[in-house]
């Protein structure tokens, strides 16, 4: 089977098994027998790899083989250089010490849906956006790192995997694609 691409929706759980007053990826998916390749938690969106091939789940997830993830972060806040070097630079988050990764300041993509319910906004506090490109991806990584140096993930849009994005293949959220899964390992 090819992959399948999907735009997980913002509150949508990772997971086909029913979970009482949560919507899942049953709600959106029905082709049998698919399982993600890694996983968003339910206050992310944005694209999620799915397949049936074990062995390509195993590829696209492993730590020793994962692929390269971009996600696009609403901060509060406003980064300044020092701030985009520390998350730049491996971050002691405690628990764990993160790899380098690439983080920039971008301006909102204009090709990206409103989220529902809405951000807050506050006239008083800007925010801003990021692209955070990196190789691993520990439980809440990115709003952990962007916490560290002082700028709270508001919004979490993982936008890439790899050779596949939300920008190559628009997908509203819960809207999905099949692709060949050949581009794996190629990016």
């Amino acid at each position: 089977m090819p992959l399948i691409l999907f735009n997980k929706p913002f509150q949508v759980l990772c997971q086909f098994s029913p979970q009482e007053g949560r919507a899942t990826l049953a709600d959106h998916l029905t082709i049998p027998g698919i399982y993600p390749a890694g996983r968003l938690d339910a206050d992310s969106e944005g694209l999620l790899l799915l397949t049936d091939d074990g062995r390509l789940q195993h590829d696209i997830s492993h730590p020793d083989r994962k692929e390269a993830k971009t996600y696009l972060v609403q901060v509060d806040g406003v980064p300044d250089a020092a701030s985009l070097a520390r998350l730049q630079a491996p971050l002691d988050l405690g628990d764990f010490t993160t790899l380098p990764c690439k983080a920039v300041r971008i301006a909102e993509p204009d090709w990206l849906w409103p989220r529902n319910p809405p951000i807050r906004s506050r006239a008083d506090k800007p925010t801003s956006w990021l692209a955070i490109t990196l190789k691993e991806g520990k439980n809440r990584q990115v709003r952990r790192m962007t916490a560290a140096v002082g700028l709270p993930t508001l919004r979490l849009v993982r936008s890439a995997i790899g050779p596949f994005s939300l920008a190559s293949h628009p997908l509203l959220p819960g809207e999905w694609c099949e692709v060949p899964a050949a581009a794996i390992g190629k990016a």
